[in-house]
């Protein structure tokens, strides 16, 4: 994750909420505005009402709910892909009760820059709910570490996995750079050298095949692709 210290003179964060739920939309309100450096611009309850509030207030990122009226099902994707067609500079964080990969397949199969996918579970925790929000909205991409964990574990049971050459170590690595963490902080986490790091991430590119890739979201975006492609081996 990006480093969320702001300044006194940095500009407020501006928010859009979409939640058809009144108390989970305005609880969340409540929760942000008491953040410094956040400005919730508007308050959305369906895929019509947050296309049009989007266009209206252009904020920095849209936090919305992944299930919205009329249908139910994807709103909250087909409105992220809807906005960014519009507005691209415009990031988009999804909030889920599902680990279900369809979800999160549907909302990154055309890149992850600009885009997170979140637990709902993580609105408690207001201090990383902001960070990925900042994150987001920066142009960079926050994929919920447990999610991420939950996928590759399917992956890992799956007869002819690749995940299966990967021994333990450089597993985790996989899941860490996944979480978004720097390869100091992944040192730190396993207690290792950032040498014996950054050998364990090469290994794991190359029993991969992904090659190395010089954007922000390289880490993120590996992962997400090789898990797509590795989607038909279960």
């Amino acid at each position: 994750m990006l480093n969320t210290n702001v300044s006194a003179n940095s500009p407020a964060l501006r928010v859009l909420i979409a939640e058809d739920a009144y108390i989970a939309r305005e609880g969340t309100r409540r929760l942000l505005e008491e953040q410094a450096g956040v400005d919730v611009v508007g308050a959305a309850a369906n895929y019509d009402e947050v296309l049009r509030a989007a266009t209206e207030h252009l904020p920095d990122v849209v936090l919305m709910d992944v299930k919205m009226p009329p249908t139910f099902s994807m709103e909250g994707i087909e409105a992220a892909h809807a906005i960014k067609r519009k507005h691209p500079k415009i990031g988009v964080v999804v909030l889920s009760q599902h680990d279900d990969e369809e979800y999160v397949w549907a909302l990154l199969r055309n890149g992850v820059e600009g885009y997170g996918y979140l637990h709902k579970v993580r609105v408690g925790d207001v201090d990383q709910l902001v960070r990925a929000l900042r994150e987001v909205a920066a142009g960079g991409s926050a994929l919920d570490p447990r999610i991420v964990e939950t996928l590759l574990q399917r992956r890992a049971r799956k007869p002819g996995s690749p995940l299966a050459t990967l021994g333990p170590g450089e597993l985790r690595v996989l899941e860490l750079m996944a979480a978004g963490r720097s390869n100091q902080a992944i040192a730190d986490a396993l207690h290792v050298s950032v040498g014996a790091v950054e050998k364990r991430i090469a290994t794991v590119f190359g029993k991969l095949g992904v090659g190395p890739e010089p954007e922000l979201n390289r880490r993120v975006a590996a992962v997400l692709i090789y898990l797509r492609e590795s989607a038909a081996t279960g």
